[in-house]
């Protein structure tokens, strides 16, 4: 009884101590990790404590409150702990590699928590792929066929040196698209596309964006599908603009929609009746998309988003002359060349929608 109090005790001192990086997720950096693997010797959280209770030939887990922790093992989490696991197995890992924090999908930590401890591919010993050869791929995806009804295998191929990547459909001799690394962009979107490695690949053809949905059995795969455009991209910003610091380069190389969901528009008189949309809010590229259906491959239409010294603004009210029978949160959003009036389902997706948009208007 006592050893169990104290080593609790000593434990949860040590998930607290300064500069130990014991105090977030080793994995994830979600904060306060109440999970920890004692095979080795890290402070992690419950969802990846879940990934690492797969592993058991690499990680064994235990809860810092509920379980019974034996001096040995404390000794052991003493003499070891999260940052000095960090120089150990993430030593190497390559600029351009996705590191996932704990809001991302499964498929993203899972394959990071098995790059690390199971197939060590970070540790000091490796020698690190240079970009242009990681940025080189070919193989089989899974996209979604024309009219959304069923997703069929079609060949894909990456190339960082050509600066493109390409996608072969069974009956076209040449390449069906040929797309450049330049606007080429990927993300996972497992809810949207219904599948746990499901993922969307976006460029921009004849000045508009089209969208690509993809996907792999295997998790692994499709994981390094997604690093592989992360590579290819990294070697095209790092040769298009040498001068820029990698700091400001990282977040550049792929992004995610700041917000995505259903709101309800109206046309450029204000008089049309409201239609639902699926509406997608690029900061990066400072673009309202708004889609017909989530998995239309174009947008019918985008907003550009500048500052506000432009004459850009965000209000919850309606246009003087608009009325609506519909009592429900508004959004206007003002533009330099028209007002756009948006339906929002309640109050607090007005408010989510509203503070992505100020967002996009406040940054520089």
């Amino acid at each position: 009884e006592m050893d169990y109090d104290r080593n609790k005790a000593l434990l949860l001192e040590l998930q607290r101590a300064a500069g130990t990086g014991n105090d977030r997720c080793a994995d994830c950096g979600d904060p306060d990790p109440e999970w920890a693997s004692y095979k080795l010797g890290i402070f992690i959280c419950l969802n990846c404590s879940g990934i690492h209770r797969n592993l058991p030939e690499i990680s064994r887990v235990k809860s810092l409150r509920l379980d019974f922790w034996e001096s040995n093992l404390i000794e052991f989490m003493r003499n070891h702990g999260n940052l000095w696991a960090k120089a150990k197995y993430e030593a190497k890992v390559p600029p351009y590699y996705y590191i996932p924090r704990s809001r991302d999908c499964m498929v993203l930590k899972q394959q990071w928590i098995r790059a690390k401890y199971e197939r060590g591919e970070f540790l000091d010993t490796r020698v690190c792929q240079d970009p242009c050869s990681a940025g080189s791929r070919e193989g089989c995806l899974w996209k979604l066929g024309k009219g959304r009804r069923q997703f069929q295998k079609r060949q894909f191929l990456l190339s960082a040196r050509e600066g493109v990547m390409k996608y072969y459909n069974k009956e076209s001799k040449g390449p069906k698209a040929i797309i450049s690394i330049e606007t080429l962009n990927a993300m996972f979107q497992v809810e949207k596309i219904g599948h746990s490695h499901g993922l969307q690949i976006t460029y921009i053809t004849d000045g508009q964006t089209r969208n690509l949905f993809v996907y792999h059995e295997s998790g692994k795969e499709i994981v390094d599908w997604f690093n592989a455009i992360r590579a290819a991209r990294y070697h095209y910003l790092r040769t298009t603009f040498p001068n820029v610091p990698e700091p400001e380069l990282i977040p550049r190389i792929t992004r995610n929609f700041v917000k995505e969901g259903y709101m309800e528009k109206t046309g450029p008189k204000q008089k049309e009746a409201f239609k639902v949309r699926w509406f997608c809010l690029d900061s990066q590229e400072r673009s309202l998309m708004y889609f017909k259906n989530p998995l239309d491959a174009f947008a019918q239409g985008q907003v550009f988003i500048g500052r506000r010294d432009e004459g850009y603004e965000v209000r919850d009210d309606l246009p003087e002359k608009v009325w609506v029978k519909k009592k429900k949160p508004m959004i206007t959003l003002v533009t330099p060349v028209r007002e756009f009036v948006f339906i929002c389902e309640n109050d607090r997706k007005q408010r989510e929608w509203m503070d992505a948009l100020n967002g996009v208007i406040t940054q520089l």
